[in-house]
């Protein structure tokens, strides 16, 4: 068996991970993961084929040769050379997790820190257990600060990340209602969201004790909190955390405070750095309020790592949103929000809200099933539902069976409201009568599938 050590050594002569044998990258460490329907160390041998200088396997079966690397287990072989690689950086790490938000985020923090400094990111949406240590393994010595994005569906899930990211300095956005059949409950979410934050309040812990060094300058670890979000507020006072830096709207005590100036459906907000006294406004690409406090965190860690305002402002101003959240889509006829990548009660409910405050002539929602609901399912998208009949908009098309299991009872009978148990039968339904001269929210959870309607649009 090879040790970490051992392995480590290895990996800083190929310093390239391959999980995938369709896309080996010569000279990489291939990593032989397991999934439900495959055992990865069927491909090893592939993988040596398609160029890769060594295999890492956890079966003896298919140990052929010096270049296949027997470990007890693949996946936590790949963690373990994650955590051992991130001890030997000095670098801020920044993690950040939370129900919602936490994709645009990254892209925002990252895009400011990315003005001054070399930086690392998550790719995507690569925030679980296998992506975050791929991600830790692209980090390299020309790097000086990283932005890794951390997510979870059960709880345990954080504090795991935790250990490999190792942070140096951490943010949660928002803590709502997703993946309650995992987490058990809204409480649930909390506790395991809050593992961020249990991490930052370990005493004695070497590696949220010591500060990182950025630019050749030492920087003290920080925990953000948005000021306006009790919730958040709460959980850090709880666990009693040393230096905490918070944003928000209207707070003296915050870095940074701002407000939404605009919202047509593209925002700008003005905002204070009240440490300097300076105030400033920017005019951004993304669309929906729910989104300021996200650009006011980006504009927060900023600050605390000194950019000047003038590359924060660049930053923002010049992140342009994709993979289908916030996405503003304008067509011949209709103006789209593509907010498809994923949903749940809680960015359900900031979306619907943000399309009812819209400048527009005409407004439409289209809102597909909520996934990952359990014993809540029926109430939550009932309750989405009547948010949905609350907002003022020119109509409102719900798509899948948990949705049009609600219809009987809400006994809608006019043209406002509409339920397709399928997209399939949405989409017949929409080739008939077309909508057209509208601004139209588009969003439900990934398995809907949603993106296929934007064509009809």
């Amino acid at each position: 068996m090879i040790t970490t050590q051992q392995l480590y050594q290895l990996y800083l002569q190929h310093p390239v991970i391959s999980t995938d044998t369709r896309k080996i990258a010569a000279g990489s460490l291939f990593f032989a993961l397991k999934g439900d329907k495959f055992d990865a160390n069927t491909f090893a041998q592939q993988a040596i084929a398609a160029g890769a200088a060594y295999a890492v396997i956890d079966n003896p079966a298919y140990q052929l040769g010096d270049e296949y690397l027997l470990v007890a287990d693949v996946l936590t072989a790949l963690q373990d050379l994650a955590r051992h690689h991130r001890r030997q950086l000095s670098i801020p790490v920044i993690g950040l997790t939370g129900t919602n938000g936490k994709t645009t985020t990254k892209e925002l923090i990252n895009a400011v820190l990315a003005q001054h400094f070399k930086t690392q990111a998550t790719q995507g949406n690569l925030n679980n257990h296998i992506g975050v240590p791929l991600t830790i393994l692209t980090i390299d010595a020309s790097h000086q600060v990283a932005v890794i994005e951390m997510g979870a569906n059960h709880q345990k899930e954080i504090q795991l990340l935790c250990t490999i990211a190792q942070p140096s300095h951490g943010l949660i956005t928002n803590v709502g209602k997703a993946h309650l059949e995992g987490f058990g409950g809204v409480e649930g979410v909390k506790k395991g969201k809050g593992e961020l934050y249990d991490y930052f309040a370990k005493s004695g812990s070497p590696e949220v004790g010591k500060s990182a060094s950025l630019a050749g300058q030492q920087v003290a670890n920080a925990v953000f909190v948005n000021s306006d979000d009790q919730t958040l507020l709460d959980m850090a006072a709880a666990r009693k955390l040393g230096n905490v830096v918070y944003y928000g709207t209207n707070t003296i005590d915050d870095l940074v405070s701002g407000q939404l100036v605009e919202n047509s459906p593209l925002l700008a907000l003005e905002y204070t750095n009240n440490k300097t006294g300076q105030s400033y406004t920017v005019k951004t690409q993304l669309t929906g309020a729910y989104n300021l406090h996200n650009i006011l965190a980006a504009i927060a860690i900023g600050s605390y790592f000194n950019i000047p305002a003038a590359q924060i402002n660049a930053g923002i101003e010049g992140y342009q949103p994709k993979n289908n959240r916030s996405q503003i889509v304008k067509t011949e006829s209709n103006t789209l929000i593509c907010d498809y990548y994923n949903a749940n009660p809680s960015s359900m409910f900031v979306a619907i809200e943000n399309v009812g405050k819209l400048q527009a002539p005409r407004k439409v929602l289209i809102l597909g099933d909520m996934f990952e609901m359990g014993p809540e399912s029926a109430t939550e998208h009932a309750s989405v539902i009547q948010k949905a009949l609350d907002t003022p908009v020119d109509e409102r098309i719900f798509i899948g069976k948990d949705f049009e299991s609600q219809n009987s009872k809400f006994k809608i009978q006019n043209q406002e409201a509409a339920f397709y148990a399928t997209a399939e039968d949405a989409i017949a339904a929409l080739k008939a009568s077309p909508i057209t001269h509208s601004t139209i929210l588009i969003k439900g959870s990934r398995g809907m599938a949603l993106e296929r309607l934007v064509e009809l649009f």
